[in-house]
């Protein structure tokens, strides 16, 4: 296993270890987060507060978005000032060990509880669901690559996503959103494409990664709670989001393509085809479309719209291939990328399968696992884009940031960590 794959599969697949507002520097393991706000707290603030918890925690994921949810908040909750452009919609105030009155929450400061533990921890998580009014599920454990066994995806992805739907409902949660991912939906082993797909395109196909059938069995869950009777005599409302591959500030994924091309002597290695195009989406805008539909999920025409769907998020950041994306973001510090794949891509899926077969065999004497998997070749180079007019048309969602706007932000942090990165693995 390389020092790189190592690392994230420490990061990513460390079972148990969640919080709300868990302050971590890239990912954090599977984590319940409550954020709690005032009358006065804006949707912007809440925004940030997400969109910082899937850049640096969770809010009840270990995926990109939950840095997102954190920086909103990390900015307002030290300060206590509410930025006046987030002055544009209101947001129903969740309290945790407080109340509407409590003086500490006044000012429009955001206030967020920590609750360390598991999240298929029964005690954990109804401590962590009292007093709620709106839940954001963006913990799962990612792994795409073996290093995790199924058993655990499983335990962590659907029996963690279960009990807490069991728990918000005991604990009168009227909303519950989902943080899903693309993935549900393939690519299909035969590397079938879709261009600009939406939540009507039927796409056929065995899901191939244990991951990603593990987040469609959690979404399933989610929507088909949708409209479960609550003690209190509502009905919760629930749905998913299925946000692109999400790129953005502390992404352990974008970490892992520098370091590689550090190691290569400043060139990125190229894994994907330019043709496979696949559109990225910012993880502030990430964040932002969870606010979007938690908001719509307030209203009473519009809950009975958003409620039991999915919906795709993107923005309008380009189309390129994954490879290409990464050189985007990193050729502006000197790295560069070689126009065509190392190899003929049908020599790529037999090296591959030879791998495959090592690992088979040596599975009852060692754990070997390859750096990479014939699926995952077949992500990397099918053409898989989608848009989100349906989110847009039900509740409202535009992308607060643009390219031009992701791009410098995105740059700038791999700018100020890029030194670091090589001082560590220079260490190596």
């Amino acid at each position: 296993m390389s020092s790189v794959g190592q690392e994230q599969a420490e990061t990513m697949g460390r079972p148990g270890q969640a919080g709300l507002w868990i302050k971590s520097r890239y990912w954090t393991p599977i984590g319940l987060n409550c954020l709690r706000t005032t009358e006065k707290t804006t949707s912007k603030q809440t925004a940030e507060v997400l969109e910082t918890l899937f850049r640096t925690s969770i809010i009840v994921q270990v995926e990109v978005i939950q840095p997102a949810l954190s920086i909103l908040a990390l900015s307002s909750r030290d300060s206590g000032i509410v930025p006046e452009d987030w002055r544009i919609a209101n947001v129903v105030p969740l309290f945790k060990n407080g109340s509407r009155d409590n003086p500490a929450l006044a000012g429009g400061r955001i206030e967020v509880t920590d609750f360390i533990g598991d999240v298929r921890d029964k005690e954990v998580v109804q401590k962590a669901c009292q007093g709620v009014t709106c839940v954001i599920h963006t913990a799962s454990v990612i792994d795409i690559w073996g290093y995790i066994s199924n058993e655990e995806l499983e335990a962590i992805n659907v029996k963690g996503t279960q009990l807490l739907i069991e728990t918000s409902i005991q604990q009168n949660v009227k909303c519950f959103i989902y943080t899903s991912s693309v993935e549900v939906v393939g690519p299909n082993a035969r590397g079938d494409s879709i261009c600009n797909g939406d939540e009507g395109t039927v796409y056929l196909g065995k899901l191939e990664f244990q991951y990603s059938r593990t987040k469609l069995a959690a979404e399933q869950l989610v929507l088909t709670s949708n409209g479960c009777l609550l003690p209190n005599g509502e009905q919760m409302v629930t749905c998913a989001l299925r946000p692109m591959y999400i790129y953005g500030e502390n992404s352990r994924f974008m970490v892992g393509h520098l370091d590689e091309g550090i190691i290569n002597g400043n060139v990125l290695k190229r894994s994907s085809r330019k043709q496979a195009l696949v559109n990225p989406v910012y993880v502030g805008n990430v964040a932002w479309a969870h606010i979007s539909v938690a908001r719509a999920m307030k209203d009473k025409g519009r809950k009975k719209v958003v409620g039991g769907k999915f919906y795709y998020i993107t923005d309008d950041t380009p189309h390129m291939s994954y490879s290409d994306f990464n050189y985007e973001m990193m050729g502006p510090l000197g790295f560069t990328i070689p126009g065509k794949l190392q190899m003929p891509l049908l020599l790529m899926y037999f090296t591959t399968f030879m791998m495959e077969m090592l690992q088979f065999l040596l599975r009852p004497f060692i754990r070997y696992v390859p750096k990479t998997n014939r699926h995952l070749i077949t992500m990397l180079n099918t053409k898989f884009t989608f848009t989100s007019h349906k989110a847009f048309n039900d509740f409202d969602y535009i992308p607060r940031y643009s390219w031009d706007v992701a791009k410098k932000r995105t740059t700038a942090w791999l700018a100020s960590i890029v030194q670091h990165r090589r001082d560590i693995l220079n260490k190596k």
